[in-house]
């Protein structure tokens, strides 16, 4: 086993991810479809360079925010990541609400591009919609194109279910193709681009920076996959914390690109009206139909990478709160063989064949709802460093982050201004009664929940005292192990 840091236990699950199995699995989460599909919609909105800068603005937020996540994961590299670090700083409730809703924004990406597959198969293959099933919001929804989303949701939770070095193997092969595909399509906006595509540089003024900026912490979530999958990590504490800056700094730069060479490819008008822009942009850098089926195929592994790495995320995130008693007890036992938290694998794959069935305008109303629900969790970490850095000033920090308390409280008034976009008559306000239904049932089901959780204050031993409790009623995950 290895050595934990002092309060900590030991891990159970087995420790195989390497530095490059770390990097590919939390860039790959950042880069999914949303490149793809709303780049065109960006552009529109807020010119190429407002577009670019919009995502420089939000990297400098989560930037902030993944200061304080490097600190804590390498000071607690626990399974579960934001529910320990807000169990012991904050205490049992508020350990829930964090983790409850960032299971949310978690399951609302895996549902995203359980939607966003067969709608990019569609641009491959337009001739495949057979079967009308129903119409939701003005978009028809066929069953040839949900038996696509709902299949690949099986693949990937049962590739997940068979463990993590599978799961990492595949995520490796899946970015090293998509950093070819985004190497193509630079390449092609220095042969094939014009300057003069990019105008206007700036649109909509600020209300169009803010209209891409809102949906950045959904894009740029992902760098806290590796808190998640901490005790699976097999590298020095303080390089973990590294990792999640690395990561980040990666997801920026190759979304900073992606708003200005699909800029330069085509007029922002003509890339809104396509139901893929960066594809088409790519065939007209390139003069080629070929070059955009390519792209959409490294669109496809971009789905692919982060389906598999919120899946990681999600379940040991799951675990994590089973295990402290908060949810059901069947959701945090592991495979004795596999070693990977079996049924909340089963759990997340479940949520995540459900979302196609709801059709096209499901990729819009996840992006929204999940974006407030990680700005939530975000928030409330920044917030459980502040508290640590200054009740626990003697706890052993591998990766000490610069500015300390200060920096936390940057990252934490920079998240809750993005959340306060999302309220009634804001800029990004959440859409009634779609948005407003999954956000607001998410809500009060975790409100239900909350009440069965026992009230343990914060402190180093939090996390034990839960699980104790746990036992003690009945709830612990793991009978099988001794403790």
């Amino acid at each position: 086993m290895a050595t934990t840091p002092e309060g900590q236990t030991e891990a159970k699950f087995s420790r195989v991810l390497g530095q490059w199995d770390v990097l590919a699995i939390a860039f790959g989460a950042m880069i999914g479809f949303g490149w793809i599909v709303l780049t065109g919609g960006f552009l529109q909105e807020a010119g190429t360079g407002g577009a670019a800068l919009a995502f420089v603005i939000g990297g400098v937020v989560m930037g902030f925010v993944a200061l304080t996540y490097a600190e804590l994961v390498a000071a607690m590299p626990q399974a579960g990541g934001e529910h320990q670090y807000v169990l012991r700083a904050v205490g049992s409730r508020a350990g829930f609400v964090c983790s409850w809703f960032l299971v949310l924004g978690y399951v609302s990406v895996v549902a995203f591009e359980a939607v966003a597959l067969p709608q990019t198969v569609l641009y491959l293959f337009p001739d495949m919609l057979a079967g009308k099933l129903w119409t939701i919001a003005g978009y028809d929804v066929y069953l040839s194109w949900v038996a696509v989303g709902v299949g690949a949701a099986l693949v990937m939770t049962y590739l997940n279910y068979r463990g993590v070095r599978a799961a990492a193997v595949f995520q490796t092969i899946a970015v090293l193709f998509l950093m070819a595909v985004g190497a193509a399509l630079v390449l092609g906006s220095f042969t094939g681009g014009e300057v003069s595509e990019m105008d206007p540089w700036f649109a909509g003024g600020a209300a169009g920076i803010i209209g891409v900026l809102v949906a950045t912490p959904f894009l740029f979530v992902g760098f806290d996959v590796i808190p998640q999958s901490a005790e699976e990590i097999n590298l020095p504490f303080r390089k973990i914390g590294i990792m999640i800056l690395v990561s980040l700094l990666a997801a920026v730069s190759w979304y900073v690109i992606i708003m200005l060479t699909v800029g330069s490819s085509l007029p922002a008008d003509a890339l809104a009206e396509s139901p893929l822009a960066v594809a088409d942009g790519m065939s007209d850098l390139w003069q080629s139909e070929a070059m955009g089926k390519i792209l959409v195929l490294g669109g496809i592994a971009g789905i692919l990478t982060s389906w598999n790495g919120f899946l990681i995320g999600a379940s040991r995130l799951v675990y994590a709160m089973a295990e402290s008693g908060m949810l059901p007890a069947w959701l945090g036992e592991l495979h004795p063989r596999y070693k990977t938290p079996k049924n909340a694998l089963l759990f997340i794959g479940g949520l995540s064949v459900l979302a196609p069935v709801f059709g096209r305008q499901m990729l819009v109303w996840l992006v929204d709802a999940g974006s407030v629900s990680l700005i939530i969790s975000f928030t409330m970490v920044a917030i459980s460093f502040v508290v640590l850095r200054r009740r626990e000033p003697e706890m052993e920090r591998p990766f000490r982050t610069p500015g300390g308390k200060a920096t936390g409280v940057v990252a934490a008034v920079l998240a809750t201004g993005l959340g306060v976009l999302f309220l009634p008559t804001m800029p990004a306000a959440l859409i009634w009664p779609y948005e407003w239904a999954i956000f607001g049932g998410w809500a009060l089901v975790g409100g239900f929940l909350i009440t069965r959780i026992p009230h343990v204050g914060p402190g180093p031993g939090s996390h034990d005292r839960m699980v104790e409790v746990a036992a003690r009623r009945g709830f612990h995950a793991d009978e099988h192990e001794p403790r």
